[in-house]
């Protein structure tokens, strides 16, 4: 069948609803399916139409129902989606109403739905594949990755924050992979980078890159305050690297309630502890990795590509 797949994220950009939509098309195309991504719907012949963002893709859902009343219509939810946008804006709520089906991230995100829709969603998790090879942490220091565009929802300077307060004694160092979607976060970032002796901000890399980053990490840091399911996580999952996060629905939905790598969001004090924790306590970071190792199932390829073609022949 052919699938029109709508994203509001511009054809080169790397954030994570344009990374999502490129797997998904190419998870798509190996169960034989032809596929579409466009950024915009104008009204042309598809078997299905598939859109990220209930608020950002509604035009294209409205004219998508509108030209085929009859034709299934998938939305995939994200974080602004299920923690901001369907709570308060009218548009993402007729999304909601409109489309036929729900694809979330990670489970946790189904309690923000009315339960009148909670039959319609489904749970895809991203898959990652790791990238090849092998590679080995640092030994002069303890290398943490933070994985993340600079803007505000990441509270993307919440773990250099941290590190400021840690004693003399340790080695941590974090090295923050993403792009600066603004001036101003350009320029914190390079204030925090030259004031700050244990943090380095690498900017925006090609994806292959911030893989290899993430992989000879020991651990990768989230600081957000709101998330639909990170790729980042299923990224430090796939490259075993164990995930210290803030505790927030998105990443309790991938990690679980009782992961013991949580710290309140916003603590700098509680994520400084943690950093201390675990570059020091080896029981604790090998605790870590153990969870994070027994998760690495749930995010292979073609788990993510099963769940796609249960879902489109759900919908017949």
């Amino acid at each position: 069948m052919k699938i029109c797949l709508i994203t509001p994220a511009p054809t080169y950009s790397r954030k994570g609803n344009r990374v999502t939509a490129l797997r998904w098309a190419r998870l798509l195309r190996e169960l034989g399916h032809r596929v579409v991504i466009a950024e915009e719907y104008h009204g042309e012949r598809c078997d299905v139409l598939v859109a990220l963002h209930a608020r950002r893709s509604h035009a294209a859902m409205v004219r998508f129902r509108h030209e085929y009343p009859e034709l299934p219509l998938i939305l995939a939810l994200t974080g602004t989606d299920l923690y901001g946008d369907i709570h308060t804006d009218t548009s993402a709520q007729e999304s909601l109403e409109m489309a036929d089906r729900f694809v979330l991230l990670q489970p946790a995100g189904i309690e923000e739905l009315s339960e009148h829709l909670r039959a319609k969603a489904r749970v895809i998790y991203q898959s990652v594949t790791a990238p090849p090879g092998v590679f080995s942490p640092k030994k002069n220091v303890f290398e943490l990755c933070v994985l993340g565009h600079l803007r505000p929802v990441k509270d993307p300077f919440r773990a250099a924050m941290a590190a400021r307060q840690l004693p003399p004694s340790s080695r941590i160092q974090v090295v923050h992979v993403g792009g600066a979607l603004t001036d101003d976060m350009k320029a914190e970032a390079d204030a925090e980078a030259s004031s700050n002796p244990r943090y380095r901000w690498l900017g925006e890399l090609p994806r292959w890159r911030a893989l290899r980053v993430l992989a000879r990490s020991r651990v990768l840091v989230l600081t957000s305050q709101m998330e639909g399911g990170a790729n980042a996580v299923s990224e430090a999952i796939a490259c075993a690297v164990p995930v210290i996060s803030s505790r927030i629905s998105g990443s309790i939905g991938l990690l679980g309630e009782d992961y013991p790598g949580y710290f309140p969001v916003g603590d700098t004090q509680a994520l400084t502890d943690l950093l201390l924790r675990v570059e020091t306590d080896a029981a604790f970071y090998e605790a870590l990795k153990t969870w994070c190792e027994r998760l690495k199932p749930t995010f292979d390829p073609e788990r993510e590509r099963q769940s796609w073609e249960c879902l489109l022949q759900d919908l017949g």
